[in-house]
This record gives C-alpha cells, sequence and structure tokens, in this order.
C-alpha cells in the first residue's frame, strides 16, 4: 500500500480557496456554489441580478458560514466583465472559476430570428470567452481551475419529436453555442496548461426548471422516456461532477467533458 497516497476527504477539500461562479443562482449554477462552499471555499456569484445574488449569499452564509458575497456582471458588457473580476481579485486570489450563466429566449429554428441567433451566441459563447480572458492573469497566480458549464446539446442534437412549436423548444442558438463552449474549452487546457491551469467542462442533461415541470408534465414525460435512465435530472446531480472537477480529486483531469445526463448521449 502507497503511504503517500492522499486521502480522498483532502482532495476534495477545498478550505482556503476563493471561487467565482458567474449564474452561480441559478437552477444549477447555484448547486454548483452550495457545494463548492460545503468543501470549504469562499464562494462569490455573480449575475446580472444583484439582488437574487444576495438573497442567495445570505441563505449560503446561514447554512455555510464564511465570507461569501455577491457581485455584478454582464456578460454582454466587457467593461462590466472586468470591473467584477477586478472586485473579486481585489479581495483576494482566485482559485475557480465557474461559468454557468445564461439566458436567452425559447425558439424553434422555423421561429429563431437573426436578433436571438446573435444574442444566444453572445451570451453563451462571447460572454464566456470575455470572463474567462479576464480572468486569466489571476488564475495563473494561482495555477487555478476553470470549469465551464456546457450541455448535452452542444455534442448530441435535440431529438425533434420531443418538441412541439417553441414553448419548450431548445434554440439552435443555444446547441451551437455550447459547442463553441466544449471546443473553447479544449482551447484552454492546451494553451493554458504551461501555466498549470486546468479547464474542463460539464454537459448537464435534462434539468427542467420547477415551472416546467409543473405545466407541462406530457413533455417532461417525453424526456424521461428518452433517457436510459427513463428520468429526468434532479439539479442536486450535478454536486457531484462539479466537486470532483473543481478540486484536486481531478487533478490530472484537462481538456474533459462530463455529461450529467442520465446516458442521453450514450444511445
Amino acid at each position: 500500500m502507497n503511504s503517500q497516497s492522499p486521502a480522498l476527504s483532502d482532495l476534495l477539500s477545498l478550505k482556503g480557496r476563493r471561487a467565482l461562479v458567474v449564474g452561480g443562482a441559478g437552477l444549477l449554477g447555484s448547486q454548483i456554489s452550495e457545494v463548492l462552499a460545503e468543501m470549504g471555499a469562499t464562494v462569490v456569484v455573480a449575475s446580472r441580478d444583484a439582488q437574487k445574488c444576495q438573497a442567495f449569499i445570505d441563505d449560503l452564509k446561514a447554512r455555510y458560514p464564511g465570507d461569501h458575497g455577491a457581485l455584478q456582471i454582464d456578460m454582454l458588457d466587457a467593461d462590466s466583465v472586468n470591473a467584477c473580476i477586478q472586485s473579486f481579485t481585489d479581495q483576494g486570489p482566485m482559485n475557480i472559476l465557474v461559468n454557468c450563466a445564461w439566458s436567452g429566449a425559447k425558439n424553434s429554428l422555423e421561429t429563431i430570428d437573426e436578433a436571438d441567433w446573435v444574442y444566444d451566441i453572445d451570451m453563451s459563447l462571447n460572454g464566456v470567452f470575455r470572463v474567462v480572458k479576464a480572468s486569466i492573469p489571476a488564475l495563473r497566480e494561482t495555477k487555478g481551475v476553470i470549469l465551464n458549464i456546457a450541455s448535452m446539446y452542444g455534442h448530441v442534437a435535440p431529438d425533434y419529436r420531443l418538441y412541439d412549436g417553441k414553448t419548450y423548444a431548445n434554440p439552435p442558438s443555444y446547441g451551437a453555442a455550447k459547442a463553441g463552449v466544449l471546443q473553447f474549452t479544449r482551447y484552454l487546457a492546451s494553451f493554458l496548461s504551461p501555466d498549470g491551469i486546468r479547464a474542463n467542462c460539464l454537459s448537464p442533461g435534462p434539468f427542467p426548471y420547477p415551472s416546467t415541470i409543473a405545466a407541462a408534465p406530457e413533455f417532461i414525460g417525453r424526456l424521461a422516456a428518452k433517457n436510459p435512465l427513463n428520468r429526468i435530472g434532479t439539479p442536486h446531480e450535478i454536486k457531484g461532477a462539479a466537486a470532483l472537477l473543481c478540486s484536486d480529486a481531478s487533478s490530472y483531469m484537462t481538456g474533459q467533458n462530463i455529461c450529467v445526463d442520465g446516458g442521453w448521449a450514450a444511445w
């Protein structure tokens, strides 16, 4: 037995580390923020909705005491991105960067127009670029970790039989942007490796919003039946993969994409 092998609990510990989670108060981002705090990290969440972020942080502090915080960021605005990163680094080092923000309209191929396409690409792909670009100097100092949240629809196409009209459709711009995030992450893994920075992706499968679950049971049933596990995901099920990719438990992993999709892309 190798007595020098570190304990898994030590590899998973994030004590003394600081994490910026962009989109960290959303459906899945909140679960990532929570697990990082649970593992000992100081967590700062950022989005355009500063009040939502602060309310989330107040709740997080009650459960996981620490110097957690909230910042405002507009990923469409380079000045806002730079100001957010500067505010974060003014308070301490950046060990972990998570990009989990998204916004956009529901659209089918028939209904999407150029304005929606441009907005979605700018938010979901260009926004990730802006945040990462502004964070590289800080991540170099700590040999930090980047986790970008992509999607199953970044590497497989939606099954048209699941969708009826635009109400719950997955817009083509979303999949195109997330495919770009996957490849951008591989690029980062390659070109930032000399700096000791690791970059990985996590691709969630079907994690519908509670409002969709309540309003569209037949649609949810179609999603569940499509999946090998025959169900949709519960938000907390993202936490294990996020814990792995943000910690030293994945210290020999970079440029990878972990699918948390119930087996969606396996058949």
